[in-house]
Formats: structure tokens, C-alpha cells, sequence
């Protein structure tokens, strides 16, 4: 007997963005183990804020999300993936 092979992941992840550094465009890829409200946001060394990539709920399955920073300056930001109790925070360098 065989088994289908699942796109359903077992657990969250988030892994790490590609390429890095990268400019201006990169992916961020992540995986949703579960029916859950997903955020994925951009922030400065500073915590605030910088954008919002993800903001909905999503089904499970394994994402991706191409973004553009054409428009930030040159430096080191950290993305969070967020998904019902999973947080997860990763670096990312936009270098010009």
C-alpha cells in the first residue's frame, strides 16, 4: 500500500529568507501545520515596524512570500512569523 505524500506540514516553521543578503528582492518561506491567523511582519533594529506581509487567516500548507525592500535603506531587519502560539524571529540583511 502507499501513501500519498502530504503538503501538509507536521509542524510550523519559518525558515530562513532567500537569498540573504539580498537586493532588493528576496523569499521568506513558512510552514503551516494547522487551520490558524498567520501575521508574518518586517521590523528595524529599533522594533518598529516596517511592513506587514502576512495578515490573514491561512489553511495548512507550506508558504512563500516574495518581498521588495527596494524602498529601505541598507541594514539588518528581523522578520516574525507568527501563527496561534508558534512566534518565530529570523534576521535578514538588505545590502545596496
Amino acid at each position: 500500500i502507499e501513501h500519498p505524500i502530504s503538503n501538509i506540514p507536521l509542524l510550523f516553521a519559518l525558515e530562513q529568507n532567500y537569498p540573504n543578503p539580498f537586493n532588493p528582492v528576496t523569499v521568506i518561506q513558512y510552514a503551516v501545520s494547522s487551520s490558524q491567523y498567520v501575521s508574518l511582519k518586517i521590523y528595524n533594529l529599533l522594533g518598529q515596524e516596517v511592513t506587514t506581509l502576512v495578515d490573514e487567516m491561512q489553511e495548512p500548507g507550506y508558504k512563500s512570500v516574495k518581498w521588495d525592500a527596494s524602498k529601505l535603506a541598507s541594514g539588518i531587519y528581523l522578520y516574525r512569523l507568527t501563527a496561534g502560539s508558534y512566534i518565530n524571529v529570523k534576521k535578514l540583511v538588505i545590502m545596496k
